[in-house]
């Protein structure tokens, strides 16, 4: 069986090409298999009840950011185990979207399938995944606290500005990968007899 030739021009950019094809992969893969309610607590793969795992990561995310947001000054209350609301009546409900497992299944995917050395993904992998944590908690922490003073901005935000840039964060790990942790492999050289 022969391999897929890419045209010589676009060598560069194939390794692009395989992390997008990867990435839509596991996005589609996601999409018709995880299947839940924004406004239920139901979350089920392939027809098996994953709720309880959704539902603790989702009070997990909404009190690290009450916690933050407590901290830094803002009149916030925690209604419910995942209601963050203003003193002003402004309030967001963080669901199981917000838990920012799809994008931490997406990268482990990247990396996963994508080539390089076992041992090192067994490192880079839980590395990441603490990234993709951290940018999910501050991206929720953002959002929560622009929407005090200007509610209308939280469709912007959310599916768009900040959306975009966690992508752009896996996107900017898998270089790092690719460019500087993987490492190449040495080219066969082969001597003339």
């Amino acid at each position: 069986m022969s391999k897929i030739k890419f045209p010589e021009k676009l060598n560069p950019l194939k390794g692009i090409a395989y992390f997008f094809v990867i990435l839509l992969i596991a996005h589609f893969f996601w999409k018709f298999t995880m299947i839940g309610d924004e406004s239920d607590q139901v979350v089920t793969f392939l027809g098996i009840d994953l709720s309880v795992g959704f539902n603790l990561m989702v009070n997990h995310v909404a009190r690290v950011v009450y916690d933050i947001l407590s901290f830094m000054g803002y009149h916030i209350q925690l209604e419910g185990s995942n209601v963050l609301l203003h003193d002003n009546g402004v309030a967001v409900k963080i669901v199981w979207a917000c838990t920012g497992l799809k994008q931490a299944y997406i990268f482990i995917a990247i990396i996963a399938f994508y080539k390089g050395p076992f041992l090192r993904k067994l490192w880079y992998i839980p590395a990441g995944l603490v990234i993709v944590y951290l940018f999910n908690i501050f991206r929720i922490t953002m959002i929560v606290a622009s929407i005090r003073e200007n509610p209308d901005s939280f469709e912007f935000l959310h599916e768009g500005l900040y959306k975009y840039m966690y992508y752009g964060i896996i996107f900017l790990m898998w270089v790092l990968w690719e460019e500087k942790i993987r490492g190449k492999e040495t080219a066969k050289i082969i001597q003339p007899q």
